[in-house]
């Protein structure tokens, strides 16, 4: 691909000095002094085509590509958090039908309990006299589904998380964070690029389509100075959208030993 490049920029380059030029090419360069690419309305349709409008539309489709793939990882990584908040709550509601459903196969609720024992007191008194001596109870059923349920309800109300997956899922929330930056900054990049070329290309188009047509010399040169001002752009679209870029800067302005950054933290 690197190559096709090379020899497509060598071909645009050089093709106007082996004959595809228009009639007035000589007569432009040699007695008016006027420096302007050849004319020849197929040479400036392949020229136009092969230098910005097949690298624009390839540059598009993959842009698109990369910020569908982003759009993508972020929304999972939403999805998953409220799935995750949803189980939550899940679990916290089993866990309270499961101490209400004990206290109910004891023979009521709290206010049944002697000497205010509380609900949750009960059904853990009874998992100790089921795992213990489930033969000395005279509602020796009663007592082995309470023991059981109470047991369920108190595993489920037992945190799930574990540090790893914490991590894990803290990790992955920061991914998406920088996915989405760096689609917003595929994005500005391709707009300054589109805004500072479209201009030049689509004049260059013009002219030889429309000979009779004014275009002036001060105007064709700001859209070609437009056009090189984009490589200014790029550098401070990265810098003030990357971490790594503004630390990379830092370096080579100020030197190794002004460095603050750390590349592993922003990583």
């Amino acid at each position: 691909m690197i190559l096709m490049v090379w020899l497509t920029a060598v071909v645009v380059s050089i093709a106007p000095l082996f004959g595809w030029k228009d009639p007035d090419f000589l007569v432009r360069v040699n007695e008016q002094k006027k420096c302007l690419v050849s004319q020849d309305l197929a040479y400036q349709i392949f020229a136009t085509m092969a230098t910005f409008y097949v690298p624009l539309t390839a540059i598009l489709i993959l842009y698109w590509k990369i910020f569908q793939a982003a759009r993508n990882s972020i929304h999972k990584s939403k999805f998953g958090a409220k799935k995750k908040k949803k189980d939550v709550r899940e679990r916290a509601n089993r866990a309270k039908l499961g101490q209400r459903a004990a206290a109910a196969a004891d023979g009521g609720g709290e206010t049944s309990k002697p000497n205010g024992v509380s609900e949750h007191q009960q059904t853990t008194a009874f998992t100790t006299i089921s795992s213990g001596s489930p033969d000395k109870s005279s509602n020796n059923g009663a007592v082995s589904v309470s023991s059981h349920i109470s047991e369920v309800s108190r595993l489920e109300m037992l945190p799930k998380d574990h540090p790893h997956h914490q991590k894990k899922s803290k990790k992955e929330s920061l991914e998406a964070k920088r996915e989405k930056k760096a689609a917003k900054t595929l994005a500005i990049i391709t707009g300054a690029f589109v805004v500072c070329w479209l201009p030049f290309f689509v004049t260059a188009l013009l002219m030889p389509i429309c000979p009779s047509c004014y275009f002036s010399d001060v105007m064709f040169s700001i859209f070609l100075w437009l056009g090189y001002f984009n490589s200014t752009l790029n550098p401070i679209i990265y810098t003030i959208f990357s971490p790594e870029f503004r630390g990379a800067f830092k370096k080579i302005l100020c030197g190794r030993k002004s460095q603050r950054y750390r590349p592993g933290k922003m990583r």
